[in-house]
């Protein structure tokens, strides 16, 4: 139980891996502000968590944009006093060619991947700045480092920014005892990953350069996201890691 009574809030819970690090943290404990754009998918969260004998509320909010993101916080804190652990998991991921790519799809990209972590980092890294501390975790990409991603550019280039601001608000707030580092899974078995999945060739090739021979799940990593807010990575602080079975550097 590494975070009984710990309030973390996480983004895009409603499924995949959202969902899984929501449950990984209830299961130790935590209380677990459950966050999407629709009550649709947190539904089923909130009942999985409440099922198993966790405690957890759905706050629905877009957090791609300002206002929405402070209103949230706000009502968490309402809810239980405090913010102690922050996961940015929410995201989208178009999939067009550059050439084709649609405005509309590029800023949406870069307001829910890029603009809504820097909104929540900043405003709740103030809250936590008052408590005494905090830790923050933003689930990047493996795609936003060495690989790229076929017909990605938007959410290349989103969690590639996203990469780069983990590595500076971990300098700026480690005075106030905030640890931000990054977890950049490769293909996690979601519905996120449907499409590439589907694709035998595209997947046969991708798996050729794993060494653990399998895709990833939700709960590979959930564990390390839990690992990274426990106290015992309490000297860990901007670092972007893969967690991807291993794959081959391109």
């Amino acid at each position: 139980m590494r975070f009984q009574g710990k309030v973390v809030l996480v983004t895009g819970a409603g499924r995949g891996i959202g969902r899984a690090i929501a449950m990984g943290f209830a299961a130790e404990g935590a209380l677990i502000a459950a966050n999407d754009i629709t009550p649709v998918n947190l539904d089923g969260t909130i009942a999985t968590i409440t099922a198993s004998g966790g405690t957890a509320r759905a706050f629905v909010a877009d957090i791609a944009k300002k206002m929405p993101v402070q209103a949230l916080i706000e009502q968490v804190r309402e809810a239980w006093g405090r913010i102690d652990i922050l996961v940015n998991n929410a995201g989208v991921e178009p999939h067009a060619p550059l050439l084709e790519l649609d405005e509309w799809d590029w800023q949406r990209t870069m307001d829910v991947n890029l603009s809504g972590p820097f909104y929540l980092i900043q405003s709740i890294g103030r809250v936590m700045r008052e408590q005494g501390g905090g830790a923050i975790v933003n689930i990047a990409s493996i795609a936003g480092r060495a690989y790229g991603l076929k017909d990605r550019s938007a959410y290349v280039a989103s969690k590639m920014g996203l990469i780069g601001l983990t590595r500076e608000a971990a300098r700026e707030l480690a005075a106030y005892n905030i640890r931000v580092n990054a977890v950049c899974p490769g293909v996690i078995e979601t519905e996120m990953t449907a499409a590439l999945r589907q694709d035998e060739t595209m997947l046969a090739r991708w798996l050729e350069d794993i060494p653990q021979g399998r895709l990833g799940k939700p709960e590979d990593v959930t564990g390390l996201v839990l690992y990274l807010c426990s106290d015992a990575a309490e000297y860990l602080t901007g670092q972007a890691i893969n967690i991807d079975g291993g794959k081959v550097m391109c």
